[in-house]
């Protein structure tokens, strides 16, 4: 195994935010993530110093690097994540957080499913990715759509979600609805989106262009397995936002945000509250 060389920024001190970086030695600038978008991204999560959903995300991950053709190393097993997330991060102080790693293929001569790969890795913290964030207004947009195969599912490089990002901020929204070439919805820019309305949660199918997601999945299966509410994976069309009673943003590189205002409707947040910190008490 390579060594590895270990960055740590820290911030203003008014922030009270550390900030993990860490590369593979073989990471360069002149790498094909930097030049061409060519890598997948999968976070990890921190809770009360402790991986958690570690195979999930692991799977994931591998589900992904297999989707791009990747080479994957022998060595890519889930303890040598665990092992390495727990010295470079857990041991560094780090009790809550997500664990955003990037993997990516290196610039070689040889076939392109041939080349070695390498990593980098940041982490952001202090964040209980178990608990609810502040409420977000979001809008739907029309301009673009997202695409809906096998690659929409993973976290590659996408102008689509660096536009909507620019579009919710010239607009003063904290994030927007994606529809995919159909006209349905298909996920909000930074994450999957659940609708809930009755006793029943609407979720988009991962044919529709929502991601797969390690913490969502986690989440319904609770809420399943609780009884909580039915889940439903759905087609759905635009206006399935304005006839849901509470709406929520599960994103696994930011967090859970309740979605409170759509244009002129707003939305509860409780019952999606209740059902989070049940949830949330689950992994104690």
């Amino acid at each position: 195994m390579n060594e590895f060389s270990f960055i740590i920024f820290l911030p203003q001190k008014t922030l009270k935010i550390l900030n993990l970086s860490f590369y593979s030695d073989t990471a360069e600038l002149n790498n094909r993530a930097f030049l061409y978008g060519d890598a997948v991204r999968v976070s990890f999560f921190v809770h009360q110093s402790r991986i958690i959903l570690a195979e999930e995300c692991y799977f994931f991950l591998m589900a992904s690097m297999r989707k791009m053709r990747m080479a994957i190393p022998l060595s890519y097993t889930l303890e040598f994540f665990v092992e390495l997330f727990t010295e470079n991060v857990i041991e560094k102080g780090v009790s809550e957080g997500v664990i955003n790693f990037h993997v990516y293929r290196n610039s070689q001569e040889n076939l392109l499913s041939k080349r070695e790969i390498s990593f980098y890795f940041e982490v952001e913290t202090p964040r209980n990715i178990l608990e609810m964030q502040r409420v977000f207004e979001i809008d739907l947009i029309k301009e673009i759509s997202v695409n809906a195969n096998v690659l929409s599912g993973i976290h590659v490089h996408s102008p689509e979600n660096i536009y909507a990002e620019v579009y919710a901020a010239d607009n003063e929204l904290d994030d927007v609805i994606l529809l995919n070439p159909n006209k349905r919805i298909a996920r909000a820019g930074i994450g999957n989106l659940l609708f809930l309305s009755g006793n029943t949660i609407k979720i988009p199918k991962q044919s529709e262009g929502a991601f797969v997601s390690p913490l969502m999945e986690s989440f319904v299966t609770f809420v399943h397995q609780n009884k909580l509410a039915v889940i439903e994976e759905a087609e759905l069309i635009a206006f399935e936002s304005q006839k849901a009673e509470e709406i929520m943003i599960v994103s696994d590189e930011k967090g859970i945000f309740p979605v409170m205002k759509i244009r002129n409707k707003t939305f509860e947040k409780t019952r999606f509250t209740e059902m989070v910190s049940a949830w949330s008490q689950s992994f104690a």
